[in-house]
């Protein structure tokens, strides 16, 4: 696993998952890429090394496909990128598609990059600001920087939110009577 250093402070997705408020779901998923060179592929995309790297071979825009089996509720998208590292094949510019399908696809995010260092936090919320419900997302990488062909993304998380259970409302009883009896039969 690679150093910590180059994630600025607060902003590693795994802090995000042990305050319990997201769980990361893209195992879940069935990844599928537009085009990778062989040992540069989903398998270094979603190794939690932020040394290894997708890296494309082919025409723009590149494409990343995540398919759910189900309609899920995504919260956030995080994608770590790092231009010291990769220069020209840093995405400058990414959309953020969801849908049922690959032919019902609607751009719900655009975003321009400026020299990323880390990991950018990408929010998936509707109109009024709740997750988005969706069979699959597609994040297309339009530019990269400095003009170049080939891209590179060295990990990319899927997140929901954590759904508060009506048990979680209660307060917590730890006594040895009450723990006898927490069950639901």
């Amino acid at each position: 696993m690679a150093t910590a250093a180059k994630t600025p402070p607060g902003a590693d997705p795994k802090q995000l998952e042990r305050t319990g408020t997201v769980r990361e779901i893209g195992a879940q998923a069935v990844w599928s890429l537009s085009s990778c060179k062989p040992g540069f592929g989903v398998d270094q995309l979603r190794d939690d090394n932020l040394e290894t790297y997708w890296q494309s071979d082919g025409s723009q825009p590149h494409l990343v496909n995540i398919q759910f089996r189900r309609k899920t509720t995504v919260k956030m998208l995080c994608i770590y990128a790092d231009y010291k590292s990769d220069e020209s094949y840093t995405p400058s510019k990414i959309s953020v598609r969801v849908g049922n399908n690959f032919h019902n696809l609607l751009e719900i995010r655009q975003l321009e990059m400026v020299e990323p260092s880390g990991w950018i936090h990408i929010p998936l919320l509707d109109l009024v600001n709740n997750p988005i419900r969706t069979f699959m997302i597609q994040i297309a990488v339009l530019a990269n920087h400095q003009n170049g062909r080939d891209t590179h993304m060295r990990q990319i998380k899927v997140y929901t939110p954590v759904e508060e259970s009506s048990i979680g409302k209660f307060p917590r009883c730890t006594t040895v009577d009450f723990m006898m009896y927490r069950t639901i039969r």
